[in-house]
């Protein structure tokens, strides 16, 4: 493994005729895989060798991501429909994308410190190193914590299934997992495309955080309470809308605002995987252009 060099590590193995083995993809996947979860066990070491300092911060943060809900619960308790929407059906949206957002900032959360690894040449370390820089830079500092907010978003998901009128059929149990899991790997791409935009802006994660944490905070309400023009951007342009506006409309029976055909509601997994390739050429471009400090 030390005899690979950063390119390898980012672009893959080499293979015959300039053309990548499938094989080869494949074990650079599952090295890639193995080398974040080594990196994200020494943290995890090291964040339970203090574990009242542990659960104090995970109950901070779970209580903290729940005022977020409390803020829906007291302006339900002056209405009773927002946007057409029922207090439940308000919480599925609220649970869906919190649980999906929560993975994926408990796995790449930490990309929003890019910026400034570019600005003071610490990335220089990381580029030095026989693994991927994208895997370092993801389960640097991993944060166990931010599972107070993955915890909370369940419960609230939960109590919003328990109460939700929703005629259940196959398709619908179905859409519910591969809505959860697509929202995260949406949300993922959308933070590494950020960390590419860092190699170019310096530090900008303030920028990155407006899409990600603002992009969370504006799904957890009706589609139908924000102009068309906001939907329609986050539906083609930032496609936020299919982590869980799209697939909840099928599950919830509710009309799409844009009058977009039935089966977009079902096709948040390859919007997901669209989000990875266009994240990963996004990724190279901006580890190709980077030229340390001061350059």
């Amino acid at each position: 493994m030390a005899e690979l060099g950063c390119d390898a590590w980012e672009d893959g193995p080499a293979a015959p005729a300039g053309e990548r083995r499938p094989a080869d993809e494949a074990g650079g996947v599952r090295e890639s895989l193995r080398v974040y979860g080594l990196i994200v066990a020494m943290w995890v070491r090291s964040t339970m060798a203090y574990r009242a300092s542990f659960l104090l911060t995970a109950l901070g943060n779970f209580t903290g991501t729940a005022l977020d809900f409390v803020t829906i619960l007291l302006m339900f308790s002056r209405i009773t429909v927002l946007g057409g929407f029922t207090l439940p059906e308000v919480a599925f949206l609220y649970g869906t994308t919190s649980t999906a957002f929560g993975v994926a900032d408990l796995v790449m959360g930490s990309m929003d410190r890019l910026g400034r690894r570019v600005r003071d040449g610490t990335l220089d370390a990381l580029l030095l190193r026989p693994a991927p820089v994208l895997v370092q830079v993801a389960a640097d500092r991993f944060a166990l914590r931010r599972l107070g907010r993955v915890t909370q978003g369940l419960l609230v998901l939960g109590w919003a299934l328990a109460r939700v009128d929703v005629a259940w059929t196959p398709a619908r149990v179905l859409l519910l997992p591969v809505m959860l899991a697509s929202g995260a790997v949406i949300f993922g791409a959308v933070f590494v495309a950020g960390g590419a935009f860092q190699f170019r802006a310096g530090d900008a994660s303030e920028v990155q955080n407006s899409v990600t944490y603002g992009g969370n905070t504006m799904l957890q309400y009706p589609p139908t309470v924000f102009a068309h023009e906001l939907v329609r951007g986050v539906t083609f342009v930032v496609p936020l809308a299919f982590v869980n506006w799209l697939p909840a409309l099928d599950v919830l029976g509710e009309p799409d605002p844009l009058g977009l055909p039935r089966w977009v509601d079902f096709t948040s997994p390859l919007v997901a995987l669209l989000c990875c390739a266009l994240a990963g050429v996004a990724w190279r471009a901006g580890l190709r252009s980077y030229r340390s400090t001061g350059s």
